[in-house]
């Protein structure tokens, strides 16, 4: 899963430098292909129940599961990006959120919180706390300041296959749920909105947006447990 993790970082990274105003997200989607396919890797999403793209590309009030397509990038949006991939038949799970040219005070401060709050959560990834620690610590970090942590879709275990037990929940109390043990890995992915935290999703059956229309944030990271601390599996 490291090796699954540190090609997945790297193919992060050059997409986000690739991003630019004007570039439509299908642009991203197919340079995505072709990372991953440079890698020797497989694209985790595509075909994923029926997902037809290689990456989730989510803008503004869509707050995950956006399909690529030839809407372009323009000056103040929001974009989200989720990337998944397998190698030697282990997943790993990453996404991003950034904005273009100039962002209202308030957006820039809801990208700020929700990937801030991501690392609070991981902070909690320690042998003998509970799996509820981490959504506990992301809901207390992000409400005081007046966003919501969605709480119709979540984070979860990742291993053989994308999505494995248990589900991460992004907000609850604390020391509830399983028990941290050495080799547990999950993919943490707290989405934040701006507005209230319903959402709904649209006639494709994948795009999940804001009930109110107002913007989403979205980070995530795979993690590993160990006994020296969580170990960021998806960073360069």
């Amino acid at each position: 899963m490291r090796k699954a993790g540190k090609a997945l970082a790297k193919i992060v990274c050059s997409l986000r430098s690739s991003l630019k105003i004007g570039l439509t997200t299908f642009d991203i989607n197919c340079l995505a292909e072709d990372l991953i396919n440079k890698k020797g890797a497989v694209a985790a999403f595509k075909g994923y129940r029926g997902y037809p793209a290689a990456i989730c590309t989510s803008f503004n009030e869509e707050v995950v599961h956006g399909i690529p397509s030839q809407r372009k990038i323009k000056e103040g949006d929001i974009l989200s990006i989720d990337v998944g991939l397998i190698v030697d038949g282990w997943f790993s799970d990453m996404a991003f959120s950034v904005g273009f040219g100039e962002l209202d005070d308030s957006h820039k401060k809801l990208l700020e919180v929700t990937e801030r709050s991501l690392y609070q959560g991981i902070q909690q990834m320690a042998c003998g706390n509970y799996l509820s620690d981490i959504g506990f610590a992301i809901q207390s970090y992000v409400e005081p300041f007046g966003f919501s942590v969605v709480r119709d879709f979540v984070g979860h275990g990742i291993g053989r296959a994308l999505h494995e037990d248990p589900e991460v929940p992004n907000f609850g109390l604390p020391r509830s749920g399983p028990i941290l043990k050495e080799g547990m890995v999950f993919a943490v992915e707290p989405m934040v909105n701006k507005g209230a935290a319903r959402t709904r999703i649209l006639d494709d059956h994948w795009t999940v947006v804001t009930y109110d229309g107002q913007p989403s944030a979205h980070f995530e990271h795979t993690v590993a447990i160990t006994s020296q601390g969580p170990e960021i599996l998806t960073q360069v």
